[in-house]
């Protein structure tokens, strides 16, 4: 049974409680990724536990073009991708829990995100280009069951070249697509994506 990296909803909200979108990345990843405040629970027994919130790392992929225009890596849930509750939505992050088995050397539990991070980039897709990577903020949504067990650290990854492809065969549809063109429509994503997209881009 796999175990996954989560933190009590009551620590969360002790930092210091929002609904969408933050950009006060310090202030939470510090707090958060405390050894004191972090447990590896079975997976099974948080899915719908609101008492616990499951860390996440979602993963944006953007390519500027010469003329500096902005796309994104877009593609849709299929049916055999873990979460069952986000299937058939299109998605702009990439990324799943920390597990146990994301064992770091150090034994620090920034560092054991990161490897899980990692981790789940290279299971995913395949990254074929330069790239500088950031943390942009932290997502939480409680007005959605799946947003209720988990919180989202946003990191957004620039690409030198438009060199991204699905690693995994349920990302389908993938693709870069402009900025302008995935805020006609935001009501195809899934709600993380949805509020990403108005913060960073809109």
């Amino acid at each position: 049974m796999e175990h996954i990296l989560v933190v009590p909803t009551t620590k969360f909200q002790a930092i210091g409680y929002f609904q969408g979108f933050t950009q006060d990345t310090e202030k939470y990843r510090t707090g958060l990724l405390r050894l004191e405040n972090v447990s590896f629970l079975p997976r099974d027994k948080v899915e719908h536990d609101p008492s616990f919130k499951q860390l996440i790392p979602y993963m944006i992929f953007c390519y500027t073009d010469p003329a500096g225009k902005t796309s994104v890596f877009r593609y849709v849930r299929g049916k055999g991708q873990g979460e069952a509750r986000l299937h058939s939505k299109a998605s702009v992050g990439v990324g799943g829990h920390i597990s146990s088995a994301d064992r770091a050397e150090s034994g620090e539990t920034h560092d054991l995100y990161r490897e899980g991070m990692r981790r789940e980039l290279e299971e995913e897709v395949v990254l074929e280009s330069e790239f500088t990577e950031r943390c942009v903020g932290l997502i939480n949504d409680d007005l959605t069951e799946v947003g209720k067990v988990h919180l989202g650290v946003v990191h957004r990854f620039d690409l030198k070249e438009p060199k991204l492809r699905s690693n995994e065969p349920d990302l389908i549809e993938c693709g870069f697509v402009p900025v302008e063109e995935l805020l006609k429509d935001l009501s195809a994503f899934e709600s993380w994506s949805a509020i990403c997209l108005k913060a960073l881009f809109q």
